[in-house]
């Protein structure tokens, strides 16, 4: 009796330790957040497409937006993904969730080449080649005259309300650029800033201001983007001052544009579930060139993530199938 019940003991820890293997191997039920901007949304549809058809997941596509889906898988557990959170917003109390273990950093940068700065357009940056940073070209105001006085140069900042307005507006002053024969334009909405630089870079005319990346703007006009000489001037400078309106940054210090950082966040119950997701995730980084012209695609043809994602599965198998393995890409590419 001892003897077949320590027997029967083992065989059944086979077949737990066999359970917990297979439950390893399975994907499941993943909830991801499609926020509310085109790349995420591209990012989102990609992701459910390759963990249903190459994983075998049940995936669930959940509307989000920045705070709004932090804030859910913070306090729900629910999305269990966040494919692209810009954590600058949410730094701190995400550094307080995964201290606290309720959520976790899948990959650092899931898309490359991306954040914000100032740019020039890809004809000026070729024509000029020396003037490669921001501290060389505020010494030249004069290739970028003013429409209004051209013995000024123009420098466009961000539309008025927008959280960038404040800090191009304080970098305006650290770097002294009205006296150096700068003028700050206000370009009055986002449709005023695009159009822009589109008619600069059709034109073949210079432009120098901010923007971001990834965006359709980026990769269809191949803007430029400038390095800084001026070292990070930390947060103190950053934070308590840069960003802050006029009234409470009297004294603006010149510094490099303040460093985005994106995440592929996950929740702390995913990272542990032992699913195939999770190691997808962290293999998962779209180039930013890649992204750029997806980018493009949505714009010139109106497409939806999902339109999007399909588009990019067909047409960039270079880039996704290095983050799966080759028979789970060869499932995708059944599945399109």
């Amino acid at each position: 009796m001892k003897k077949s019940f320590y027997r029967t003991l083992g065989v059944a820890g086979l077949i737990a330790s066999a359970a917990s293997m297979a439950a390893a191997d399975e994907c499941g039920e993943i909830s991801i957040a499609e926020m509310n901007w085109a790349s995420a949304e591209l990012m989102a549809n990609v992701d459910a497409i390759i963990l249903e058809e190459g994983f075998g997941c049940e995936v669930e596509l959940i509307p989000g937006a920045t705070q709004t889906t932090f804030a859910s898988m913070n306090e729900k557990a629910q999305p269990d993904v966040a494919p692209e959170l810009w954590i600058n917003a949410v730094r701190d109390p995400l550094t307080k969730a995964i201290e606290e273990g309720r959520m976790q950093s899948a990959i650092e940068g899931p898309i490359t080449g991306l954040g914000e700065g100032w740019w020039v357009t890809a004809a000026f940056a070729e024509a000029h080649p020396e003037l490669n940073t921001v501290e060389k070209l505020l010494e030249h105001p004069e290739l970028f005259p003013y429409v209004e006085d051209e013995s000024k140069g123009a420098f466009m900042g961000c539309p008025a309300g927008w959280g960038c307005q404040l800090s191009n507006a304080n970098l305006f002053r650290a770097y002294d650029m009205e006296n150096k024969g700068w003028v700050l334009v206000d370009p009055g909405s986002a449709a005023g800033l695009d159009g822009a630089i589109a008619k600069a870079s059709e034109r073949g005319e210079p432009w120098f201001g901010y923007y971001w990346a990834p965006t359709a703007v980026i990769g269809k006009y191949s803007l430029k983007l400038l390095e800084w000489e001026t070292p990070w001037g930390g947060s103190e400078n950053w934070d308590a001052c840069i960003v802050k309106p006029e009234q409470d940054c009297l004294d603006p210090q010149p510094t490099s544009y303040t460093e985005s950082e994106v995440h592929t966040v996950v929740t702390d119950k995913l990272s542990k579930s032992g699913s195939p997701a999770l190691g997808y995730f962290q293999k998962r980084v779209f180039p930013g060139e890649a992204m750029n012209a997806m980018l493009v695609y949505m714009t010139d043809n109106q497409a939806s993530g999902e339109d999007a994602a399909y588009e990019f599965l067909a047409t960039m198998e270079d880039v996704w199938t290095a983050w799966v393995p080759a028979d789970v890409a060869e499932k995708v590419k059944k599945g399109l």
